[in-house]
Parts: C-alpha cells; sequence; structure tokens
C-alpha cells in the first residue's frame, strides 16, 4: 500500500496539508484595506504607549514639585498684601524660592478650591510641601501663634533682639522706640524715667502673626504689673522704706548676680547691708551695663558712668535687667542675718557683728560664699582664684 499507512483509504494529498512557511506572495495578495488597517493600530498603539508615558512622566514630576525631596528650610517670613491674588502670591513665593514652580502651584491651589488670603505675616519654610504651605497661609496670622521667651535677666535691648529673632517680619529698634516711649504706659515707671528697663517681665508669650512690637512691650508691661500685684510689690517696698521702682531695681541687680537659687536672699541682704551702711554696692553687673563688651573689665571699672557702683554710692539709677519673679520676692524678703554655723561668722574679731557684706564666686555651679569682713572676703577670693574660678 502507498502512502502513510494511518491516513483512511480514501484520503487524498491536499498541498495545504503540509505548509511548513507563508509563501510571499500569499502575504502580498491580502487585501489592502487591512494592510493599512493593521499599520493605523500600529501607530495607535505607539501613540497610545508614549502618551501614557509622557503623562506618567510629567506626573511623577509634578509630585516632585509639590513634594520636593530632603528637610524643608528654615521658616521665613512672607507678606501677604492687600489686593494680593493666588497668582500673584505664587510669583513672590517662587521668587522668594519657597517654591520652586508657580504654575504648578497655582495649579494645586485650584484643586483645592481656592483659598482666601488674609494681609499679614506667614512663617512659610521653604522647600516645604505644597500642602503645608497651603495650609499656613490659609491659616489668618492672628490664629498663628509663635513661642517666644524671654528669660530672666535679659534686658530690652536682648528682648528686642530676642523677638527680631523669632518673629522675623518684627525689628528690634521698632522695639525699643515702643519700650522708651512715653506713650507706653506703665504704672511702675517713675514720671522721671522714659525707659522700660526693668518693667518687663521675662516669661513665655505667644506672639500672633498680626502682633506689632508696641503690643509686644504692652503685654509684657502688663505682666510684670500683674506679677507685682501678685508679689504686693507696692506694701513690701513701703515696709522696706523704698519705692516699688526701687525694689525692681535691686530685684534686676539680684537677677544678674545671682545664679543659683539660695543665693537670691543672700545677695539681697547684701545690698540692703551696704546700703545701710552707706557703703558702695561694688556690683559687677551693674558696671557692665551700657558699657562696650568689648572693653577690659579694668578699664570698665574705671569708667564713671551712673551704672558704675565702684565709684557711685547707692542704687543705679535704673534697673540693669528685667528681673523674674523669684528676683522680685528675694528683694523683698532678704536673707536677714545668717546662723553662727554660717562661715561669714566664723573667727570675727570682738564685738563684730556676723552679717552678709561680701561676697564673691565659689564653685563651678555659680554658687557664691558670703563674708562679713574684708579680710574674710580677701581669703575666699583667694580661694576662688586658686580653684580657677576667677581670673
Amino acid at each position: 500500500m502507498t502512502g502513510d499507512p494511518l491516513l483512511p483509504n480514501n484520503w487524498h494529498d491536499d498541498p495545504w496539508d503540509r505548509v511548513t512557511e507563508v509563501p510571499e506572495d500569499l502575504l502580498e495578495s491580502s487585501p489592502r484595506e487591512f494592510r493599512q488597517l493593521r499599520g493605523v493600530t500600529r501607530t495607535v498603539a505607539i501613540v497610545v504607549v508614549a502618551s501614557v508615558l509622557f503623562l506618567g512622566s510629567l506626573g511623577w514630576w509634578t509630585v516632585g514639585v509639590l513634594n520636593p525631596s530632603g528637610e524643608p528650610g528654615v521658616a521665613v517670613n512672607f507678606t501677604v498684601n492687600d489686593g494680593d491674588t493666588i497668582s500673584s502670591v505664587a510669583s513672590r513665593l517662587h521668587s522668594a524660592g519657597i517654591i520652586s514652580n508657580a504654575t504648578i502651584f497655582r495649579w494645586y491651589v485650584s484643586t483645592k478650591g481656592t483659598i482666601a488670603l488674609t494681609p499679614g505675616y506667614y512663617a512659610l519654610k521653604p522647600k516645604d510641601n505644597a500642602g503645608s504651605i497651603v495650609e499656613a497661609l490659609s491659616t489668618p496670622p492672628a490664629q498663628t501663634f509663635i513661642s517666644v521667651t524671654f528669660p530672666e535677666g535679659m534686658t530690652v535691648a536682648q528682648m528686642a533682639q530676642r523677638l527680631s529673632e523669632k518673629m522675623t517680619f518684627m525689628k528690634p529698634e521698632d522695639f525699643m522706640a515702643a519700650a522708651n516711649s512715653p506713650d507706653t504706659a506703665s504704672e511702675l515707671r517713675p514720671k522721671s524715667q522714659t525707659s522700660l528697663e526693668g518693667l518687663l517681665f521675662p516669661d513665655t508669650y505667644q506672639i500672633s502673626g498680626d502682633d506689632t512690637e508696641s503690643r509686644v512691650v504692652a503685654r509684657l508691661v502688663s505682666m510684670m504689673e500683674r506679677v507685682s500685684r501678685q508679689v504686693e510689690l507696692t506694701a513690701g517696698a513701703k515696709a522696706r522704706g523704698f519705692s516699688p521702682y526701687e525694689i525692681l531695681i535691686i530685684a534686676s541687680l539680684i537677677e544678674r548676680e545671682a545664679k543659683v537659687a539660695t543665693d537670691r536672699s543672700k545677695i539681697a541682704q547684701v545690698i540692703y547691708n551696704r546700703l545701710a551702711k552707706k557703703m558702695k554696692l561694688e556690683i559687677d553687673a551693674s558696671v557692665k551695663y551700657g558699657q562696650d563688651p568689648a572693653m577690659s573689665w579694668t578699664d570698665m571699672k574705671a569708667t564713671d558712668t551712673p551704672y558704675n557702683t565702684y565709684i557711685n554710692k547707692g542704687l543705679p539709677p535704673t534697673p540693669i535687667a528685667n528681673p523674674g519673679k523669684a528676683s522680685i520676692q528675694a528683694a523683698l524678703a532678704p536673707f536677714g542675718s545668717p546662723p553662727a554655723s554660717d562661715q561669714a561668722c566664723t573667727g570675727l574679731p570682738a564685738g563684730v557683728k556676723c552679717e552678709y557684706l561680701y561676697y564673691v564666686l565659689a564653685d563651678e555651679a555659680g554658687g557664691h560664699v558670703f563674708a562679713t569682713t574684708y579680710e574674710q572676703h580677701l581669703l575666699n577670693v583667694e580661694k576662688s582664684k586658686t580653684a580657677g574660678l576667677l581670673p
């Protein structure tokens, strides 16, 4: 039998049964419309893929613009003016380096339904994400607060500098002008004084974005008045034979001299004892007040200013700093007579009353040692020099 034994008897060969490749002429014989359709499909597919890739790249770029990599920069002041629009704000944000693309930022704001801009000052971080910037701009300045701490013992000038560092839209000179203006009322300031030195209470305050320097000064003055009532400053001063303002001068001396809490009332006692004996106070912190810090101590001590308590007797004319509540209380309640066991009472000549009249730095923590006589004081000074606490 011829042929394939697996095929049926009535099977016959057909040229289509054994195709090993598609002849070229067969492809060429395909309808022209089909070939054109296949070309169009290929083109459409390429366009679709390219579009997807482009939109994907654009999307990733946009996300990167709205969410910059890395940590945001330090907050800077940005002002929204009357008549500002999202477009003008976006342009100035870009110019200030806070955002990298004004167009994308405007588009992003439009997706949020825009925002109501309130004129005022805003603290914005360069390279922050767009959401945080929009949130900050959406919060009216009156509702934006920054904590500003004024430590005890700061001068008015130091407070002015601290405020301008925290609230960058505020100027030290404007703070100083308000603090030296007779228009700024303080019930504790004598009519003869113009400065508010010593009358601004040091504390932590919440300053709003629409505050002004004069309003901040007024708040500090008001807080000092409030504290003075709490400690009964007027009655306490009268009981000691001083004015409330003089007590604040003494409190400022204590604030600048005392480094540890237990020394405050003792330093207060030294001041009262020396005043009673008509002795010069010889307080270093007072001598340094208003002096060029570049001056040597020898030159400062030799310079005759109203605050040089080595040259002039009595209290300086104004406080030398803004005292805290503890120092005011110490000025109202000095230590009194030391106990017999106190170092200041040891080895005194017969008939000499033990009392605090001198002090000098005694340890690295800032504590002082007190003495009754000048001889005791000189020995204490030598010990401090030996310990490396004094030059």
